[in-house]
């Protein structure tokens, strides 16, 4: 239904804007006139292009609707200004007769419908072809992500000449409309337009990468099963391993989710339901995380060379005849780091300056005060760097991630256990790092080091690495038979984009349980991510109470929170969930944007983490914070987010120096003191409070808005200020030109 219902709207809208394209040609054509200009003034005098061009723009106010519903996957913010600032201009070129009469009046009605045709056409072809990357007409598409580039710019200059000819026109006779349309639509497009031309040079990277991206090779290894139409989807899979875990708890629970249908925008009403479901007792989130994990080893296959596929369940199970050697590198450094020190604003803190700011980031509510006592406890017991990472062997799955303690470890003289991709390039990094250290870096090899020269790096590197998803049971059992009676500390520190961001979890995940159950003294090592969906302590929910009221009294916080009809700045304060040990009290932020992969993918290291846990093993499952990472950035819109956030008490988007520090520092408390949430002889009241100490959430947990309500507002704030001195000097010029014509 829905989709023939955007059939229809897209036909139409299109149909609208094809008129209204070939009258404005037909006007341009047929003119009399000379130049270039006067033809253009003559366009919008068609009685019929004014008609229909009232029509098919009033049209598009139906778009922020699809947007604001998840009809479409459309940024509301991003179509609100398109298509608003197209409604302020209609309303001026067909008020004004100065604005109708000249030359950027026509400008503009020509850039909007050469746009919008073959907008409208792609949206048609894309519901028709179910594929709006692949199998739209190329013509079509490059269009769509082309025209852009000429026709933003000729629209907005025909924009601005409609504005300022409406300002002075009589029939404004109002100071209040003419300032309006003289001056602060300047203002907002100064800051608007380079953000909305930014935004589709993104969406035009994306789309052609996505179109002339090679084919997949072969299944091989850990992947997704095959779906009724023969594709290996991710949707069906997921949906099913989250309704698992709630049927576990809630059989109707389950039932609904199953039912759900839009699941990419639908999925977080059920994350939560799970959570407020495991609220009732520890032995509900256990069988909860036990039951989404089940469903997860018994859906996905594994894929062997030869073609044969398995559950993963059945090939973690199965013995196996190939195995990895050994590689080893004894680190040749002279400094070895003896203590703490946090990368901070072009410093390195340590010390008593450590913990001055690590107290001013509790006082600010950029992190937990759990957290602060966390690390200054690492500034107070030194020896934890000094000497006790020096004894432990640190398995890091992942070895090479940017979130990953490789290099801090290497300089603490810690033993390392590398795991990583199988190309020379990242072992020639990995091992250059070990070499330059005052630790040990041991690794898989492909090849008996007895058959090749291991002095020669370059053949070293050739044989070096591993492949998490096709060697699963191998390096599982490599790290089985490795270094007897060690205790291992392992990290699972690997990311992917997507729906491969659930496959290397689900492949971390194999090996962390296996050595957890068949290898005494094993402990484990997580990054929460801030954007999930968290229980908190009550401190940081009357924190965020607290800053609502604040900001709720803010002007611009208002007028948002009209704009988006709830959409935008929800609450972050959340009722409490009753359950056996009292009230517990949880925060939502998660991010849609992030998808039912990334929020999937996440929640298994959860369950992993409280299952390990309440079977005796230590547990390291800090939050770490919003960190402007490659992965993160390379995505202009949340880049520019991160930049407007700290606007929202109190984010702060960390550096990832900054992250893997603080992070490594409460890891070495969870390893080394008792008290710690992490260890299982702490007494929790639930198994999920786990998440709730030691959370370095950046600001999140305490704003007084979720997390995904704040993106739009803060990229509009983030060219705000950006614009800002452009607007001032704008101003200025305007008050110099205005005193000169009052002084004459």
């Amino acid at each position: 239904m829905k989709d023939l219902y955007l059939i229809l709207y897209n036909s139409a809208c299109c149909v609208g804007w094809a008129g209204v394209l070939g009258l404005s040609l037909f006007s341009l054509v047929s003119s009399d006139k000379a130049s270039l200009t006067d033809k253009l003034a003559e366009i919008h005098g068609f009685q019929e292009v004014s008609l229909l061009l009232t029509i098919s723009q009033t049209a598009a106010l139906l778009e922020i609707v699809h947007a604001i519903l998840g009809l479409v996957r459309s940024p509301v913010m991003v179509t609100f200004m398109q298509v608003m600032s197209r409604i302020v201009a209609l309303v001026a070129v067909e008020q004004s007769i100065d604005a109708q009469t000249q030359w950027g009046a026509g400008l503009m009605i020509l850039s909007w419908s050469m746009v919008e045709v073959p907008r409208y056409a792609f949206y048609l072809a894309a519901i028709v072809t179910g594929d709006a990357t692949k199998k739209t007409p190329y013509p079509l598409f490059w269009l769509r992500y082309s025209l852009f580039a000429i026709l933003y710019p000729t629209g907005i200059v025909g924009e601005l000449t409609v504005f300022f000819a409406a300002a002075k026109d009589p029939v404004f006779t109002t100071p209040a409309i003419a300032f309006f349309y003289g001056k602060l639509l300047f203002a907002v497009y100064v800051v608007g337009s380079p953000f909305m031309i930014m935004n589709m040079v993104a969406n035009r990277k994306s789309a052609f990468k996505k179109r002339f991206a090679k084919p997949p090779p072969p299944p091989r290894g850990l992947c997704w099963p095959v779906d009724k139409k023969g594709e290996r989807s991710s949707t069906e899979v997921n949906r099913a391993i989250v309704a698992a875990a709630l049927s576990a708890m809630d059989e109707s629970l389950g039932q609904k989710c199953l039912k759900e249908r839009g699941w990419r925008f639908g999925y977080v009403k059920h994350l939560r339901a799970m959570v407020e479901a495991q609220c009732a007792s520890p032995e509900a989130a256990i069988q909860s995380a036990q039951a989404g994990l089940d469903k997860a080893y018994e859906l996905f296959e594994f894929v062997y060379p030869d073609g044969k596929a398995v559950s993963f369940k059945e090939a973690m199970s199965a013995k196996n005849s190939e195995k990895y050697h050994t590689g080893f590198v004894q680190g040749e450094g002279s400094s070895k780091k003896d203590k703490l020190e946090v990368p901070y604003n072009g410093k390195q803190l340590s010390g008593q300056e450590l913990k001055d700011q690590v107290q001013a980031w509790v006082d600010y509510g950029t992190i937990e005060p759990s957290a602060g006592e966390a690390i200054i406890k690492c500034v107070d017991n030194p020896k934890w760097f000094s000497e006790e990472f020096s004894k432990r062997y640190f398995v890091l799955l992942g070895a090479g991630s940017a979130m990953g303690p490789l290099k801090v470890l290497l300089a603490l003289g810690a033993n390392v256990i590398a795991v990583d991709l199988d190309r020379p390039g990242i072992w020639k990094h990995l091992i250059g790092l070990a070499k330059e250290s005052t630790g040990t870096m041991t690794f898989p090899l492909k090849e008996d080091p007895a058959t090749f020269d291991v002095k020669n790096e370059d053949a070293l590197c050739e044989r070096a690495g591993c492949n998490l998803f096709t060697n699963t049971p191998l390096i599982r059992d490599w790290l089985l038979d490795l270094y007897p009676g060690k205790s291992f500390t392992v990290g699972s520190y690997a990311y992917l984009d997507g729906a491969l961001h659930v496959q290397v979890s689900l492949a971390m995940d194999a090996i962390t349980r296996d050595l957890t159950e068949k290898r005494k003294n094993t402990s484990l090592a997580y990054l929460c991510t801030p954007t999930d969906l968290h229980l908190i302590p009550k401190e940081a929910h009357d924190a965020a109470a607290a800053n609502l009221k604040e900001f709720s009294k803010k002007p611009y916080c208002m007028f948002l929170s009209l704009l988006g009809g709830g959409k935008f700045l929800r609450s972050n304060v959340k009722k409490p969930v009753s359950g056996k040990g009292g009230d517990y009290y949880l925060v939502n932020g998660i991010s849609v944007a992030q998808g039912p992969n990334y929020a999937l993918a996440k929640r298994m290291q959860h369950w992993r983490a409280i299952i390990a846990r309440s079977k005796g093993c230590i547990v390291s499952s800090n939050i770490a914070p919003s960190t402007s990472t490659v992965s993160v950035v390379h995505n202009r819109t949340f880049a520019w987010a991160y930049e407007g956030m700290p606007y929202f008490k109190p984010f702060e988007i960390a550096t990832p120096d900054l992250s893997k520090a603080v992070m490594l520092a409460l890891l070495a408390y969870d390893l080394n003191d008792p008290s710690s949430a992490a260890n299982p002889k702490t007494a929790l009241s639930n198994p999920n409070q786990l998440f709730s100490y030691g959370s370095f959430h950046g600001g999140l947990w305490r704003c007084a808005y979720e997390v995904d309500s704040i993106g739009e507002a803060s990229v509009l704030l983030y060219f705000a200020r950006v614009a800002k001195p452009y607007v001032m000097g704008v101003g200025a010029l305007a008050v110099a030109v205005a005193a000169y014509a009052f002084g004459k």
